[in-house]
């Protein structure tokens, strides 16, 4: 069973050539309300899942976490809470729970290293969200802990980006809301684009393609998969960097301006990935070539 079937993660998690090889259960937000424990438990009860991966949340970016703090807690936190605790009481043993790196305390030093959790004030922009998160990783992590036959696992993330993004400006993250702002700066023959901040805060982004790649290699080697695991690329780009990756791929040719007035979040949010690497995965996805077939996807679909 897969949550979040319609977002980006879930839609390239059922892309993936792995996704051929199960029956798998993704039901929309019509067909099942995760706001609604009774509706989860029932739901998960008469189809029997014999593994779950919780992928479904409300996202977005610094302008989304900032007009809409109690949605981004209450709906992630409900969502999670639900699914997690109904799987328990119908007695599904495995889960994988998706977690974010913005439940890294917003001073702790980099890379973050899974330890780090809950040893820090968090970033003001996403604490929302990120408290959600941690609740459900902690729920999750509490249920295995009592009762050694259920295994439920978090993997953390770095910021994805990919086909099935969300480009609106008021939903999206950076990566996507950079293709869109730069496209259509492009079109309109725009000399210059406004960046928040300074440009030098760093991030990593990993290609959803990859974090999907990396789901499936969990599905199929479960008992070896750590707890608690960062899934990352290793390094990280500056937001100009990005800008000028995004610039090159769309064909915008102007300049760049900056407003220093505006939250640029945290200054570096780069995971530490040792157990992803002692686990023995790593992605495949070169930056420029995924945001050219995150370009692809956009002119297709949302252009």
């Amino acid at each position: 069973m897969l949550t979040g079937g319609a977002g980006m993660v879930g839609h390239n998690v059922l892309e993936h050539p792995a996704a051929s090889k199960f029956e798998i259960f993704a039901p929309g937000s019509r067909e099942l309300n995760l706001f609604d424990y009774e509706a989860v438990r029932a739901y998960i009860a008469k189809v029997r899942p014999d593994f779950i991966i919780h992928a479904a949340g409300r996202v977005g970016g610094i302008q989304a976490n900032m007009k809409a703090p109690v949605a981004f807690l209450l709906e992630n936190l409900d969502m999670g809470r639900n699914l997690v605790w109904a799987a328990r009481n119908c007695g599904v043993k495995r889960l994988i729970n998706l977690g974010s790196s913005c439940m890294y305390p917003r001073n702790a030093p980099n890379p973050l290293k899974e330890e780090m959790i809950l040893q820090g004030e968090l970033e003001p922009t996403n604490e929302g969200y990120a408290l959600a998160k941690t609740v459900v990783s902690r729920l999750a992590a509490y249920i295995s802990r009592e009762n050694p036959e259920f295994s439920y696992k978090t993997l953390i993330p770095c910021n994805l980006y990919g086909r099935w993004d969300k480009f609106a400006p008021e939903h999206s993250h950076m990566i996507p809301a950079v293709i869109r702002k730069l496209h259509l700066a492009k079109v309109n023959g725009d000399k210059t684009v406004e960046i928040w901040g300074g440009g030098t805060a760093r991030r990593e982004f990993l290609y959803a393609g990859d974090i999907a790649d990396c789901i499936h290699r969990a599905i199929a080697e479960f008992d070896t998969l750590p707890d608690v695991m960062n899934v990352g690329l290793g390094r990280d780009y500056t937001i100009n960097e990005y800008y000028e990756v995004v610039a090159e791929t769309v064909g915008y040719k102007g300049g760049f301006t900056h407003d220093l007035s505006k939250p640029a979040g945290m200054a570096q949010k780069l995971v530490e990935i040792s157990r992803q690497t002692a686990w023995g995965w790593k992605p495949k996805t070169a930056l420029k070539d995924g945001i050219a077939k995150t370009y692809e996807f956009f002119l297709k679909h949302a252009g």
